[in-house]
């Protein structure tokens, strides 16, 4: 099996608060799409992997997320831990020119 990516639509750029995330369940994954105040989306795993934390609900500047339980700090482009902690998935996004918010999600194909 091999997979490929299709892109998901979440809504609007507008229904994204700046400066905030929210959690989308995307192929059954939850994911957690931030709207920086320079105005990037980015896309990542909305469980954190050391206790499960809700990522969204963590403070986030244009680099990095700060989990709200432990404090835990991931990049927002890499999913990289600055803590020593595994890192989140980063999943690819992108805005359209009409301002429609689409994440990739792998599809399964057969090979």
């Amino acid at each position: 099996m091999s997979s490929e990516l299709v892109e998901i639509s979440i809504g609007s750029l507008e229904s994204l608060p700046i400066g905030e995330g929210r959690t989308f369940t995307i192929d059954g994954d939850m994911v957690a799409i931030f709207r920086t105040r320079t105005g990037v989306v980015h896309a990542v795993s909305a469980v954190c992997p050391h206790a499960g934390g809700p990522i969204a609900d963590g403070l986030a500047d244009t680099e990095v997320v700060i989990c709200p339980l432990h404090q835990h700090v991931f990049e927002l482009t890499t999913g990289c831990s600055r803590s020593g902690q595994p890192p989140l998935r980063v999943y690819p996004v992108r805005v359209t020119d009409a301002g429609e918010v689409l994440v990739g999600a792998p599809v399964p194909v057969d090979a």
